[in-house]
């Protein structure tokens, strides 16, 4: 342990940064890093105070508050997985092949529905929390669950039909995450075609369904604080265009997120075109599906008119990049969304890593590959920073909007949701108060991430787990996975 980690686990302590004052409350505690990322901007020599889980200040430390120095640290806001599947982890490393007829999305797919026909109860929650503990190591203090794996393995609701979100959530929980379930609803297979006997797990009778899961769990969880819901019609694919209307009413009436798969693949558009004579976008506008609560995830084929439909409803566009890739599915125009008035968003999505700032590099570089040209998301005239905090801001303040939570900037009012990374760790050593968000964004790799605090509690402290037996966690979804690769 060296000296500087020495001093802050001292810091934290009980009795000293974590403890209580007077009638219960936790008292204020102002941590001094030598860089500070809030409000956007990078400040040298300020304090973050923090005080029952809110920020109270920045600059001089707060009256009264314990100070917790942090030397050769940065501090910055925590990142954000605004959308991910939390089971798909289970499929990691195994797809990674070509396959007779070709390799695209659609015969990844097939692969996914084979692992999600054979996870039980315990193998999702032991999957899902080692997932959310790969996101809380790299920094990662909030995520978003789509959620759609309803049913057991015969399409049959369980005695408890919220089994499998409550497994979800205590895994998220446990792990120490704020998490906001978006639970999803899922029809068919698509025009014209019935369910298929794969997709038995994902399927209702009807979107009230949703919304009634909706109220139960809300109802289940409302004494914790770090638990919110959303709904999320999964595709125009999968979801007739009624459906898409009932829970975009149903969603602004509750004043919920609502969360939509669009247009991540050509033959999506092609289909919805072939029913319905309009993009996905066109449909979800036609749907009244469109609006500032709404979350567009991919968001990667559309033309012009669905660019402005987007942009001039103020939707938040979550791409989620290191998937997209993945699947060969295409590279979200984030440029011509951001130009015409969309907000931007960050996602793990498949969990082929769990590395929010790797979703942000590739952001930009999937449009340097196809713009031909460097800094594309950059402002005109920017400085040496501005592109990496406007992408360091997508991974952050832009998902907290994206789940309905708020806040992500650190600034005073805010959740304290934070992280820090060393200075002297090899991926950021040189960087200063000019650079740090493009030494972070850009170059910064994983080792870095030295503690991350959710609601300014503890969830990792020097680079490990703080709420539990790490390796127990992992020994547990190692076995799910080695029975659920053994098609056990």
């Amino acid at each position: 342990m060296t000296a500087r980690s020495g001093l802050l686990s001292l810091a934290l302590s009980p009795g000293a940064g974590e403890g209580t004052g007077s009638g219960g409350r936790r008292s204020a505690r102002a941590y001094l890093p030598d860089l500070l990322l809030a409000g956007g901007e990078v400040h040298a020599g300020a304090a973050l105070t923090v005080e029952d889980g809110r920020v109270v200040a920045v600059g001089a430390p707060g009256p009264g508050a314990q100070s917790v120095r942090l030397p050769g640290m940065a501090l910055l806001p925590g990142l954000v997985s605004a959308h991910g599947h939390a089971f798909q982890r289970a499929i990691r490393g195994r797809t990674q092949r070509r396959v007779a007829g070709g390799s695209t999305f659609w015969s990844w797919r097939e692969e996914m529905y084979r692992a999600a026909l054979r996870i039980g109860p315990d193998d999702l929650y032991a999957i899902a929390r080692l997932a959310f503990l790969e996101l809380a190591r790299g920094g990662v203090t909030a995520s978003g669950e789509f959620h759609y794996l309803h049913h057991d393995p015969e399409g049959r609701p369980y005695a408890d039909p919220d089994e499998l979100a409550r497994r979800v959530l205590a895994a998220a929980r446990d792990t120490g995450l704020r998490v906001a379930l978006l639970r999803t609803s899922y029809a068919r297979a698509g025009l014209g075609r019935p369910v298929e006997a794969a997709q038995r797990r994902f399927v209702e009778p009807s979107p009230d369904d949703a919304v009634l899961a909706v109220d139960r769990l809300a109802a289940a969880h409302r004494d914790d604080a770090l638990v919110s819901f959303g709904l999320a019609p999964h595709s125009v694919r999968a979801c007739p265009a009624e459906w898409v209307t009932v829970l975009a009413r149903e969603a602004e009436r509750r004043e919920l997120p609502l969360h939509v798969h669009v247009a991540e693949q050509r033959r999506e558009v092609e289909e919805c075109l072939a029913e319905h004579g309009v993009t996905p976008v066109a449909l979800l506008a036609r749907s009244g599906a469109l609006g500032p609560r709404t979350t567009a995830v991919h968001a990667i084929h559309v033309d012009e008119a669905d660019v402005a439909a987007l942009g001039g409803a103020g939707v938040i566009v979550c791409a989620c990049p290191t998937t997209e890739r993945d699947l060969g599915d295409g590279v979200v125009p984030a440029d011509r969304l951001l130009g015409a008035g969309a907000r931007l968003a960050l996602g793990a999505d498949a969990y082929v890593e769990a590395h929010l700032l790797a979703e942000a590099r590739a952001l930009e570089g999937h449009l340097r590959l196809a713009r031909e040209e460097r800094a594309v998301l950059s402002g005109e005239g920017g400085g040496e920073d501005d592109l990496a905090r406007r992408l360091y801001a997508f991974a952050s303040a832009g998902g907290m909007a994206s789940l309905g939570v708020g806040g992500g900037t650190l600034a005073p009012g805010e959740p304290a949701d934070f992280l820090t990374v060393a200075l002297d760790d090899p991926s950021l050593a040189g960087a200063s108060r000019d650079d740090l968000a493009s030494h972070v964004v850009f170059s910064m790799a994983r080792t870095a991430v030295r503690d991350v605090f959710v609601a300014g509690e503890p969830v990792v402290r020097e680079g490990r787990w703080a709420r539990g037996d790490e390796a127990a966690v992992v020994a547990a979804a190692k076995a799910a996975l080695t029975r659920l690769a053994r098609g056990a």
